[in-house]
């Protein structure tokens, strides 16, 4: 487990390539400046790159090449970023890199592992959520184990990465374009499969809320369906203050609309363990003592979250005005 940035070592990376991907998106190509390799990573792995308000963002890695030595004795990470408008100060940054510009990062870190199946792995991509579905791609093909791989996005001007994804994946490759095809069916696609095939997918919240909604109503066993999510989630309309105690101290904290427990406790500098800041890796997963939480996550089971034992304080809130945690 990791305690994000902070506490993983530091990268001193280079800029060496920016190439404009499509409108929106950009590649982004990082070395060390005296060309010596970087940490070893496998599919699904991201690095947390510094921004200048202090925060990090996670990237994740993006692998193009069938060649099974690629990301283990690598020379440069390469990451697809898209501008996010309005940006929270990542994606701005980001596209405002050029060659030559030097980045702090820590990584890499893997959430989002492919783990070995003995079916043919099925993959799912939704707009940006490629850049660790392509690597899976990638690393399935050096193994040599069979795949299926569906891209889809809102129209193909707007598929990043396309023309060396196609090469890569050749036939396993279905393309699909919203302006063309209307929304993807992720239920019809979940229905399809058999044999219990794994399904890895990345996207934006709503395909990942439908993926989650077509596992439970198709019964899927646990650990068949495998997701990261991109977008961070934002502030509803509504919320609400609230007081969280710690119980190993006693320490009183007040977590305002618009700042998550995660974020308040590292303001006052307590470090919890914490990674992808989305409700999706559990990392910062605590047990609840008092209150009830108003679960935000996307690991806790219905059951887990009816009980209110547990909660991921990186999105999570209170229904209650005041919360002591296992802390």
């Amino acid at each position: 487990m990791e305690r994000g940035l902070r506490e993983r070592a530091g990268l001193n990376l280079t800029v060496t390539e920016v190439r404009q991907e499509t409108a929106r998106i950009r590649a982004i190509r990082l070395a060390r400046a005296d060309g010596e390799p970087l940490p070893p990573w496998e599919a699904g792995a991201h690095i947390d790159v510094r921004i200048p308000q202090g925060d990090e963002r996670s990237y994740s890695l993006v692998n193009l090449s069938a060649d099974p030595s690629f990301s283990v004795n690598p020379r440069s990470y390469l990451l697809g970023v898209q501008r996010e408008e309005p940006s929270t100060g990542g994606s701005a940054y980001m596209h405002s890199l050029k060659p030559g510009d030097t980045v702090i990062a820590a990584g890499p870190s893997n959430n989002f592992r492919l783990e070995a199946a003995a079916k043919p792995v099925i993959l799912l991509a939704g707009g940006i959520g490629v850049t660790p579905i392509v690597s899976m791609a990638a690393e399935l093909t050096a193994r040599g184990h069979p795949f299926r791989f569906y891209y889809a996005g809102r129209a193909r001007d707007q598929l990043a990465f396309l023309a060396a994804i196609e090469k890569l994946a050749g036939n396993r490759l279905a393309i699909h374009t919203d302006d063309v095809a209307g929304v993807f069916d992720v239920a019809g696609l979940m229905s399809a499969l058999h044999d219990d095939e794994p399904l890895y997918c990345c996207g934006p919240t709503p395909m990942i809320e439908r993926s989650i909604a077509a596992a439970q109503q198709l019964g899927w066993c646990s650990g068949r369906l495998h997701f990261e999510i991109f977008t961070t989630p934002g502030p509803k309309a509504g919320d609400q203050a609230f007081e969280v105690v710690l119980k190993s101290t006693g320490e009183s904290f007040q977590i305002p609309a618009g700042k998550s427990i995660l974020d308040v406790l590292i303001e006052a500098g307590k470090d919890p363990i914490h990674d992808c800041k989305r409700g999706e890796c559990g990392i910062c997963q605590v047990g609840v003592i008092e209150g009830v939480p108003d679960h935000r996550d996307f690991i806790l089971s219905e059951a887990e979250k009816a009980a209110g034992k547990l909660m991921q304080i990186c999105v999570s809130r209170s229904k209650t005005p005041r919360l002591v945690l296992d802390l």
